[in-house]
Order: structure tokens, then sequence, then C-alpha cells
């Protein structure tokens, strides 16, 4: 019907309907009003048949749901990849995938439910999710990481990653103290089966190693308020002196500040500190902290970017790097 009252044969209005470049302005101009007229809505069943696409996009991210809810990182980013695919024809699927049924979600990706897959917050045990795209296209929000492949696992498929570089970030923050008087610096690091706590940790090492301060000032955390609690009360109980210290995220430095307080260790007077993420906790802390600001909904926009254009078959870089910078507030 569409075809009679715009004039055109049945294959122009495909073409109109899944955005070909091949067609006319006249012929969509016409597709377009009678499609209007009919009230037509095209047959997603019927396209993905056609084309062997579903048009959904999944975000996988290998995290309980009490920390994908209370994690602002995820939000940001989920945000930046809804506003590319608002614009794409493509939907989302959000996939919070537990540690209990990893199984069931490599089963589902892999089974023809999606064209792609986004896997954000990777660690060193979802090893698996390394193996996906020899099978399907896949972009990870954060280098993977992993050191539990079994040996015959074969080689590791070629992945696309956009990331921010954390060694550097770390490596300013540090410098960052040591550039304000600060001589004795700790560090509060994040999970080291993650690369980016893997990585500032690295970053705050390379910062520490141009000084003569003791290279073992480290308690380690999980990303969280409690996590960074539990690591300052670690690093006070060793009766160790330090008059800076690097925290690998806002959240953790919000719980470090906490315990401080109860100490009666003040902030910058005492111990100066920084940090990575300008959000919620860097800013509403007391006081509100210097922080390394990751560009997160960006982030989110460049990985749907790339996968899409993957999905497409396009040729697109292995790894992209996004820009990130240093935030000043009362903190030091």
């Amino acid at each position: 019907m569409v075809a009679a009252l715009a004039g055109v044969s049945r294959s122009t209005v495909s073409r109109v309907v899944n955005a070909s470049p091949r067609v006319t302005p006249g012929a969509i101009s016409a597709v377009t009003a009678a499609i209007e007229t009919l009230g037509y809505v095209p047959n997603q069943a019927a396209r993905s048949l056609a084309s062997r696409k579903t048009y959904t996009i999944a975000v996988i991210i290998p995290e309980n749901t009490a920390k994908f809810f209370s994690d602002p990182y995820f939000a940001s980013v989920i945000h930046g990849v809804a506003t590319h695919l608002g614009n794409t024809e493509y939907t989302l699927t959000l996939l919070i995938a537990s540690e209990a049924h990893p199984e069931k979600t490599r089963r589902y990706l892999q089974g023809g439910s999606v064209d792609g897959a986004l896997i954000l917050s990777h660690h060193a045990d979802d090893s698996s999710y390394l193996q996906l795209s020899s099978t399907l296209p896949v972009v990870f929000g954060g280098r993977p990481m992993s050191n539990t492949r079994p040996a015959d696992a074969g080689p590791v498929p070629r992945n696309h990653i956009v990331d921010v570089d954390n060694v550097a970030a770390s490596t300013t923050a540090t410098r960052y103290l040591l550039e304000h008087g600060r001589r004795r610096i700790a560090t509060i690091a994040g999970p080291q089966n993650m690369a980016a706590g893997f990585d500032r940790l690295v970053g705050w090492r390379a910062a520490i190693a141009e000084t003569a301060q003791n290279p073992d000032l480290v308690a380690f955390g999980d990303f969280t308020p409690p996590g960074g609690e539990s690591a300052m009360r670690e690093l006070l109980a060793r009766g160790e002196s330090f008059d800076g210290i690097f925290i690998a995220s806002s959240q953790m430095a919000f719980g470090a500040l906490r315990v401080l307080r109860e100490h009666g260790i003040s902030v910058p007077g005492d111990v100066a500190i920084t940090t990575v993420d300008n959000d919620y906790f860097a800013q509403n802390s007391t006081p509100p902290l210097t922080c390394i600001e990751q560009p997160v909904a960006e982030l989110g926009v460049e990985i749907a970017q790339t996968l899409v254009r993957l999905i497409n078959g396009e040729s697109v870089a292995e790894l992209s790097v996004m820009p990130t910078r240093l935030i000043e507030r009362e903190s030091v």
C-alpha cells in the first residue's frame, strides 16, 4: 500500500525505511508522506529476518546489582551510550551479569539475540568475555584484564577498547601532591583484578619512585566508600606517618575522609588528598576533592559509536584513549 500510494516500487520503499543512501530525495519525500498518511509502522521482526540483524546492542556490567546502582560511573557511561544510540536504529539492552550466572549471559550474547556488546567494569576472572569478539562485535569500556585464561583456550581474539590512561592519571595526581610540598605520600589502591585499580597503583609507584619515600604505604579497597574507610583504618593502624594520599577513586576517598575526621586529622592541613572521578563524591565531600576528571559520558558515546561502526563492517582503531584533566579543589 505504501508503494502504491507513493508511486514507487516496493524495493524503493524498503530502501527508504532502511535508510539506504541509494534513494533519490524525491522518492524519500513520496515514501515518507505515504507512510504518514497510512500510519505505517515497519515490521521489526521482518526487517531482522531480511537483514539478519536484531538492531539490539547489549551493555554488560559484570558487577552485583548493589554496586551497579550505587556507582555514578555506570549511570554516566550508559547515558553516553544511550545518547549516541538514540540517533541510530539500535535499541539498548542492559545486562547486569552477576558472578552467579556468567554462562547464562554468554549464552544469550552468542545466541543471536544482539548485534554487538559493550562490556564495562571488566575483572580478571571474567576472562571468557575476552573470547566473545571471535563470534560477536565487542567493545570494552576500559582495558580488559585476565590472569585466569585456561592454557588450552587458544589465542585471545582482537578486542576493541575505549579507555583513559589510568597510569598517567594517577601519576599526575600524585605528582600534584609532591608539587604542593607533600613528602610522604600513601595510596589507597583499587582492586588489583581490574585494570583501573592495577594501573592507578602503577602510576602512584612511578611518581613516588622519583622520591626517597617508602613504596609500601599502600592499602587496598574496592572502589566503594566502605572500602575506602577500611583501607584508611588499616593505613592509620600501621603508625607510619604520611602527609599526602592518592586515593584511586572518589568513592573510596569519600569514605577515607570520614575516618580521618574521626581521628582528628585535618584535610588538607595534616593530610592532602587527590583522587580520580569528578562525580558527586568528589564535589560534595568535606572538603571537596582535587581529582582527575574522566570524560565518562563522552566515553559512553565513543564506545557506542565504535561498536556501531564494527557492526557495520567499518575499520576502527583497536584502542581509543580519552583525555583526562586535573580539577583543583580544597583537599590539597
